[in-house]
């Protein structure tokens, strides 16, 4: 009974050792999967989300069949709005089977047959990107990342539903050709490992058996009878002992061949079992880690609710968009090159630099703005909105620079194939407190400039504000603004003072503001209010009262109008960039000045 045991031992070992080996070797699965799809007679491809997310896990992209390879991925909204009315190549997951479809898709014709069905006459389709004439994708604020490669390019990401890839070249040659994807699989065999060991196990007990066996066997035989003796054989002649062998003289090591023999099995059984440490080959004893991905990795940019529009960047995004502004302004503010300086800027806040760079360009000795400063973002608070145009504001402190004050900046997306452009750019108070507003992965709804849910609507806020300037407390409008904390008025007012006394018998001198001609933008806070951006002008008129005196500009007013002297008066127009905190309406708080940005922008003879 104890050889059966040992023989079922031996061939159980044999059978979980062959089954565990054969779960790393024949019956293996595929470390990866891959789908591929190809790209004919068009300039663009969009991957969709079906197609990204076929298989669960991180998305391995390779495409190649081009000279120049771009590829980035955005929200799938904002990837359409680019292409508008381009005819592109859709790249999705199939319907009935794990395969990519690849199919032309022009959107001009489709516009053009759903209007002809419901008119009877064909229309002209109206895309947000028909007017633009950038074609190439790459450099677009639209995207959350982007990647340029020669011939091939092969990245790593993980995106969530709801993002798309475009693939292009340079936007005029075809796109590439060939689009792959491929997702790693768990093919980990967390029975090899048991396997393999229990075997061994199990054929070590199995030889534990037999020799158990093989000892009974002998103890288990009786004790020999006594055989008669017969008769006596004579004695054979001795034969010749041979001489020892050493065991050095069968192997060279010194080992011998039975010590060898037994040993092999030994190493054969440790290889074994050793191959078994991989953590591939056991069950595991905790979730596995999310993959990693090569890229940074989109957040689900759908908003807690679905009827609430997704913010219109994103933070990583902005800190993007923002470092090439702060480079690109950087470079035009040394070259006093207005045309960069354009590509970037837009109103109040070009206004001011042009103006600024036409002063230095006649006196350089007249110090530069400001520098845009490129640290991390302090506050993020994107518009909510799926359409055009767009509005962000965000908040930088300069690190190198913690004295200085921080800067607001809000920039406007006029359209998907435009750039974001800075049109207000404020210094901060220094006691300023920014309301709070919601996390930048939701954003805030735009506030419409009539709107009446405000303390006072925020069209009006300019125009009131320069009427608490103009008549200080005598102004209609001076209680509903915050006086404490609000430096600007202080200094107008002193700027005024100083002005007059320095002025001399023979000239006069006037002030003026008025609400300028930058677009009012207004944001929605947490507490029902809004942080509204607006413009104003300040002008400061002086005329000779005598006959014959003349009056002299000087500085900054005397470098922009070109004029050393004159009779008949000059005029300098300030441009004012404002930034307010304006309550709920029915609150009890006031309007607070929260920052401000001043520069000279025109001076003139008077007519």
């Amino acid at each position: 009974m104890r050889f059966v045991l040992a023989i079922v031992a031996f061939v159980l070992a044999a059978a979980m050792i062959v089954l565990g080996i054969a779960q790393r070797t024949i019956f293996l699965d595929p470390a990866s999967v891959s789908l591929s799809a190809s790209v004919e007679d068009a300039r663009f491809a969009v991957v969709e989300p079906s197609a990204l997310n076929a298989v669960p896990g991180s998305q391995t992209i390779t495409v190649s069949g081009s000279d120049t390879v771009f590829l980035a991925y955005g929200r799938t909204d904002d990837v359409k709005a680019w292409l508008g009315d381009e005819p592109y190549v859709d790249i999705r997951k199939d319907k009935d089977t794990v395969a990519l479809s690849s199919t032309l898709i022009d959107p001009a014709t489709e516009a053009e047959s759903a209007a002809e069905s419901e008119s009877g006459s064909a229309a002209p389709a109206d895309s947000a990107a028909e007017s633009e004439t950038v074609t190439n994708p790459e450099g677009s604020d639209l995207w959350l990342q982007e990647f340029t490669a020669e011939n091939t390019l092969t990245t790593t990401l993980k995106v969530p539903d709801g993002i798309s890839l475009i693939v292009a070249s340079d936007g005029t040659a075809s796109a590439p050709t060939d689009v792959s994807l491929s997702w790693p699989t768990d093919n980990s065999t967390p029975w090899a490992g048991p396997l393999i060991v229990g075997g061994a196990a199990v054929g070590l007990i199995g030889l534990i058996i037999y020799l158990l066996a093989l000892l009974h066997l002998r103890r288990s035989r009786g004790p020999r009878r006594n055989l008669p003796r017969g008769p006596r054989m004579p004695r054979l002649p001795r034969v010749p002992r041979p001489k020892a062998i050493k065991p050095s003289q069968i192997n060279g090591s010194g080992k011998s061949i039975a010590r060898s023999t037994v040993a092999m099995p030994l190493i054969l059984v440790s290889g074994l079992v050793l191959s078994g440490c991989s953590a591939d080959f056991w069950p595991a004893t905790s979730a596995p880690d999310a993959a990693t991905s090569g890229t940074p990795t989109p957040t689900d940019t759908a908003g807690p609710a679905q009827d609430v529009p997704p913010p219109a960047v994103t933070v990583p995004q902005l800190e993007r968009i923002v470092a090439d502004i702060a480079s690109l302004t950087a470079d035009a503010d040394a070259n006093l090159n207005a045309d960069i300086l354009a590509t970037r800027f837009t109103g109040p806040a070009l206004e001011k630099r042009l103006a600024n760079y036409k002063i230095r360009g006649a006196d350089p000795a007249i110090a530069a703005l400001p520098a845009l400063p490129t640290s991390p973002l302090r506050l993020t608070l994107p518009q909510q909105s799926s359409t055009w145009p767009r509005v962000v504001m965000t908040v930088l402190q300069d690190e190198a620079d913690t004295a200085a004050a921080p800067t607001a900046l809000v920039l406007r997306q006029e359209s998907p194939r435009a750039d974001y452009l800075v049109e207000y750019m404020i210094q901060l108070e220094a006691a300023a407190t920014v309301p709070k507003v919601a996390p930048a992965t939701i954003g805030a709804p735009i506030i419409a400039p009539d709107s009446t849910f405000l303390l006072l609507s925020p069209d009006q806020v300019a125009a009131a504000y320069a009427d608490v300037l103009q008549l200080g407390e005598a102004s209609p409008s001076y209680a509903l603004f915050e006086a404490e904390g609000d430096s600007f008025r202080t200094q107008v007012t002193e700027l005024k003072t100083s002005r007059q006394a320095g002025l001399p018998s023979t000239a006069s001198i006037e002030f003026g503001a008025a609400a300028g001609t930058g677009r009012t933008v207004a944001l929605a806070t947490n507490d029902s209010g809004s942080i509204v951006a607006v413009s104003l002008t300040e002008t400061e008129t002086v005329k000779p009262v005598d006959a014959g005196a003349t009056v002299s500009p000087e500085g900054a007013s005397k470098a922009l109008s070109g004029i050393t002297a004159t009779a008949k008066g000059i005029t300098s127009t300030y441009g004012d960039q404002l930034l307010f905190h304006v309550p709920a309406a029915g609150s009890n708080e006031k309007i607070v000045f929260l920052g401000f940005s001043q520069g000279l922008i025109s001076s003139t003879e008077l007519p």
